[in-house]
């Protein structure tokens, strides 16, 4: 007799065998047509992620559609260790973006970010040269200040200090730079300790992108970003939970139907 709960298991898997094969796809795709380096550097993740869910699924499926007490039992403890996995993940995720906030600054439109501000976990994640390059490398490919310069361009500077800012493209206010347009300040004489001001440079590949407060900025869309992937790694928790609990009745079944003598029937 066929249960219901390796039924269901059975459909799950398969239906995460189907779409581990496009995720595998896109890997070997970016590997091979990536046109930077921050392309290329999801590749391999990609691949991994697809492969993955593509064993563990095939376990399953087996495991559960063949009465396959073994792979069902290599499918349960490797859903196990995802679940501990996925908690931790979700906890720690939770833990190092409790700190860490913009700086109001008066009559300005946008906050200005401190690299102090956040955990220290973060900031070693930013202030790592290796790092920092390939990120940085992210940032000047993506033509992100390109576009904050085009948004921008045709604002007066009363308006300019109005509008929501990118701590990677325009100097600190502290530095008391004048503004030309939103990607070009003329640099003054500044009393400012802040190392911001000398890192400054007018150059489109240069700008902030090796300021402070253009890591505290990354800091704190990766803080906002990495509570909202918490919040659906809990939705996400519960549905793993749900799965193995299912797949713990048919892996029960499989053991039960298994222990029978040959030729019995229900």
């Amino acid at each position: 007799m066929f249960r219901l709960s390796n039924n269901l298991i059975g459909i799950l898997n398969f239906i995460t065998f189907l779409l581990s094969i496009p995720i595998i796809w896109a890997g070997v795709w970016l590997r091979n047509n990536g046109s930077s380096e921050c392309e290329r550097f999801l590749d391999t993740p990609v691949i991994v992620i697809g492969v993955f869910l593509l064993l563990v699924s095939v376990a399953g499926l087996v495991g559960a559609c063949c009465k396959n007490s073994c792979l069902l039992w290599i499918y349960l403890v490797v859903m196990f260790l995802l679940i501990v996995l996925l908690f931790c993940f979700t906890i720690f995720a939770f833990v190092v973006t409790n700190k860490g906030a913009g700086q109001v600054l008066s009559g300005r439109g946008y906050k200005e970010y401190k690299l102090g501000d956040y955990s220290n976990w973060l900031q070693k994640r930013v202030t790592s040269g290796k790092n920092w390059n390939k990120i940085r490398s992210c940032l000047v490919d993506g033509k992100v200040c390109s576009k904050f310069n085009e948004t921008y361009l045709s604002d007066t500077v009363e308006q300019f200090y109005t509008e929501r800012q990118s701590g990677c493209c325009k100097p600190s206010d502290e530095c008391g730079y004048t503004y030309v347009n939103p990607t070009t300040w003329t640099k003054t004489i500044t009393n400012s300790s802040n190392p911001d001001c000398a890192a400054w440079d007018n150059q489109p590949d240069v700008l902030c992108f090796n300021c402070n407060s253009c890591k505290a900025g990354l800091l704190d869309n990766l803080k906002r970003d990495w509570k909202r992937v918490a919040i659906v790694n809990i939705v996400f928790l519960i549905f793993l939970i749900i799965v193995y609990s299912v797949g713990c009745c048919a892996f029960r079944n499989n053991r039960r139907d298994n222990s029978y003598p040959a030729g019995w029937k229900a």
